[in-house]
């Protein structure tokens, strides 16, 4: 059954992104197009501008409508600034019960620990809403912030993928990380 994500851990928020947050997350990714380059795929114009978003958060939400996929934004809560994104994809239900977990943070918001405490929430919700049994996480060896996070919230090493994903226009290798739900029941 549907249920929309919220949660929040002192100043911040994570929550669904919702159609109206177009010019926000577009806006997002202008301020953040060069830092996040490295750790991301080449994205086409569209991917930046507010009526390139308005279409892509139509199917986004028909994804968690459907339990699918879910895309969900970080928040400052004073400021309401959009801090990051985290994504959920590849959900398989029976017999499986896992998914590939995928997150972006902004500059000014590093070494601050909120990806950590966003993902952990994030991550609760997969566990306990949709009773994912595990969350894999990839990450790119030389992203030690995106290693620390990860370590930090307990998820394990299980392996190295060569050329895994066209990251800035290059093949990229990356390590494989899983979290396994400790509670999963069937």
């Amino acid at each position: 059954m549907y249920k929309q994500v919220y949660d929040v851990d002192g100043d911040i928020v994570i929550r669904s992104a919702r159609v109206d947050d177009a010019r926000t997350i577009a806006q997002y990714f202008n301020v953040n197009r060069h830092f996040l380059a490295p750790w991301e795929p080449k994205r086409e114009a569209a991917f930046f501008l507010e009526q390139g978003w308005s279409q892509r958060l139509i199917k986004l939400r028909e994804l968690e409508t459907m339990a699918v996929g879910f895309y969900l934004l970080i928040f400052d809560m004073s400021t309401h600034e959009m801090l990051g994104t985290i994504s959920f994809s590849q959900i398989s239900r029976f017999p499986v019960h896992s998914c590939y977990v995928g997150y972006s943070l902004a500059e000014n918001a590093q070494g601050k620990g909120v990806m950590t405490r966003a993902l952990k929430m994030a991550c609760r919700f997969m566990f306990e809403a949709q009773n994912m049994h595990r969350i894999s996480a990839t990450y790119m060896p030389r992203n030690q912030r995106s290693e620390a996070v990860l370590k930090r919230l307990g998820f394990q090493y299980e392996g190295e993928m060569k050329d895994f994903l066209l990251i800035n226009g290059q093949w990229e290798d990356h390590y494989l990380t899983s979290l396994i739900n400790p509670g999963w029941k069937a």
